[in-house]
């Protein structure tokens, strides 16, 4: 694979659409600079973690995957990314919260056994998951790093949950939510710009939003808009007003991977795209 398909892709739980375009401004700097696109992405109901999860890593609806609430908790039936990574030959790795783990690699997650998984088997061939909300995105993006520099990855995907937690703790409309996602473009600013340089193709999106009382769940913009920025040579740079449908992700993503994607996926409509597989 030539380095310039190889994906990373961050996926920051619980960033609303108009939060991430109001205080993320590095990744706006991309944008502006004609570095970077940026969609609005409206997320599939329910707006919940675990079920959006199997939306962006596999392309399926929740009534087809059943995966239908955070309740659930058993290994994906679908063909997910990680699975049409490994099929392909590719090398994947994640750092991401445990309910990844459970959906593609091991259903209950043991932090004493399924923290670390570095053996390059399975849908997921390499992982470091952690298990509670406020684990430090820092150390999150440290992991990520640690990952994409031994096992030099394909596909790498991050799973970062602070943003989510201070909403959780603090509403969308406060202060704390709004620093955390500031917090999180800074870090975004130290670190991209070495991926950048390395070639890596990047993706930015969320799950799901947040609402003025501390959750999600249901059908409001506040629930349901996330953004989507997409740093690649495959997708002309600058802002896209046309709304994406969650299902587009994971399309998408085998399109920047170049490799085929599963038949329940959706036929990718993304505009922008410059390359054909």
């Amino acid at each position: 694979m030539s380095t310039n398909d190889k994906l990373i892709f961050i996926m920051i739980d619980g960033l609303r659409f108009d939060t991430a375009v109001d205080n993320m401004g590095y990744l706006h700097h991309l944008v502006e600079k004609g570095q970077a696109s940026r969609f609005k992405v409206i997320s599939e109901v329910p707006s919940m973690s675990r079920p959006l999860y199997e939306v962006l890593l596999t392309g399926t609806p929740p009534y087809q995957n059943g995966i239908t609430s955070n309740q659930i908790v058993r290994g994906s039936k679908e063909e997910s990314i990680f699975h049409l990574t490994s099929e392909n030959g590719l090398k994947n790795a994640t750092a991401s919260y445990h309910w990844v783990s459970e959906l593609y690699h091991s259903a209950p997650f043991n932090p004493m056994t399924d923290r670390i998984k570095l053996d390059g088997n399975g849908a997921i061939q390499n992982g470091m998951f952690y298990w509670e909300d406020h684990y430090p995105d820092t150390h999150l993006f440290a992991d990520a790093n640690y990952m994409k520099t031994s096992i030099d990855p394909d596909f790498l995907y991050i799973h970062s949950m602070n943003v989510d937690d201070d909403g959780h703790k603090y509403t969308a409309d406060s202060a704390g939510y709004r620093n955390r996602v500031i917090a999180v473009d800074v870090m975004l600013a130290s670190i991209l710009p070495d991926w950048i340089e390395e070639g890596y193709q990047i993706i930015i999106s969320a799950d799901h939003g947040m609402n003025k009382d501390g959750q999600h769940g249901g059908t409001t913009k506040e629930d349901r808009e996330v953004p989507l920025f997409v740093i690649s040579s495959k997708l002309e740079a600058g802002i896209y007003e046309q709304e994406v449908p969650q299902l587009q992700i994971a399309p998408l993503l085998c399109k920047l991977l170049n490799i085929q994607p599963s038949p329940a996926m959706q036929e990718l409509t993304i505009p922008g795209l410059t390359e054909g597989l």
